[in-house]
């Protein structure tokens, strides 16, 4: 006997199952598509591989809408046109720039707007255009890959390779057997010389110390130097000044000589000629005068009563 079977059960739980089956779909593939938007398209010459349409767009890492359209320009096939669709009131000025990034190690790419100054006008549709076009710029991978590709397109590169492959075997060549015996001399001697340096380092520390001490004596005698040296330099001035005024004072007393030497000319001349012969008659009666006196100054000394008495008669010899 086969069991009963409730079919209401069973159609209630399948729209249950179907209702938080699409639910779930519905959540998974929901947007966050709320508010008022506005299309802008961008221009890309580079790979936009990892990017996908409902890829957030940030600003300054600050989310404001979402990739609306990813196809080739019409136009220009070496383009990749993209349309994004940003929050109305996003602040796209004419200089703002579309950057691709890509996020770490996953390959997923998102769409960053930078710049747009504070004073930058807002970017408006253009003659000709559906939409206002946002400028691009080269993602850091792009200008990496071009500056790669410029260095290995070079042709210089190989030239360079060539060359650092004959310098490494120029050093190869210099730094020999013994070289590397007179690079470890030189090691060994320099370890001594730190060795000695530093059994010395209470001496050296003391000469430090006196070296400091005299630069602080010099120091303070410099400054002393400085603080007397106005009143020196005042000295000196006031010197060279009385120098001056002596000097002055010498020439006018030259020139007051010269004038009373050329004045008394005559009479110089008569005194030269004539008192001069008369006064040396009278040094030469001085002279005399001088040496008679010295004899009587002597005479004097030996018998001083001959001033009273007279001089003494000589002793008669026998048979006067």
């Amino acid at each position: 006997m086969e069991p009963k079977v409730n079919y209401a059960l069973v159609g209630l739980f399948v729209a249950l199952l179907g209702t938080a089956l699409l639910a779930v779909v519905l959540w998974l593939s929901r947007t966050d598509y709320r508010g008022v938007y506005d299309r802008y398209y961008t221009y890309m010459t580079e790979s936009v591989s990892g990017l996908s349409a409902d890829s957030a767009v940030k600003y300054r890492g600050v989310d404001v809408g979402r990739v609306k359209e990813i196809v080739l320009n019409p136009n220009n096939p070496e383009e990749v046109r993209i349309a994004l669709d940003l929050l109305r009131g996003t602040p796209v000025k004419r200089d703002t720039v579309v950057v691709l990034e890509t996020q770490g190690l996953t390959g997923i790419a998102t769409v960053n707007l930078t710049g747009g100054s504070r004073d930058a006008p807002p970017l408006t549709v253009k003659p000709g255009e559906e939409f206002p076009v946002i400028q691009s710029r080269p993602s850091f991978f792009s200008r990496l890959d071009h500056a790669l590709s410029r260095v290995l397109d070079d042709e210089s590169l190989p030239r360079l390779l060539a060359n650092l492959n004959d310098l490494a075997q120029d050093a190869r060549g210099v730094v020999d057997a013994q070289s590397r015996t007179d690079l470890k001399r030189i090691l060994a001697d320099l370890a001594k010389v730190t060795g000695a340096l530093s059994s010395r380092r209470a001496e050296l520390g003391e000469g430090i110390a006196r070296a400091d001490a005299a630069f602080e004596r010099f120091a303070d005698w410099s400054k002393k130097i400085d603080e007397q040296l106005p009143d020196l330099m005042d000295q000196a001035k006031a010197s060279i000044r009385s120098f001056g005024h002596m000097t002055e004072e010498i020439a006018r007393t030259s020139a007051a000589l010269q004038s009373t030497l050329d004045e008394n000319r005559s009479e110089i001349g008569q005194f030269t000629g004539q008192t001069l012969a008369e006064t040396g008659g009278l040094v030469a009666d001085l002279r005399q005068l001088t040496a008679t006196l010295q004899r009587l100054a002597q005479e004097l000394e030996r018998e001083p009563n001959a001033l009273i008495f007279g001089r003494s008669r000589p002793a008669r010899g026998p048979g006067e």
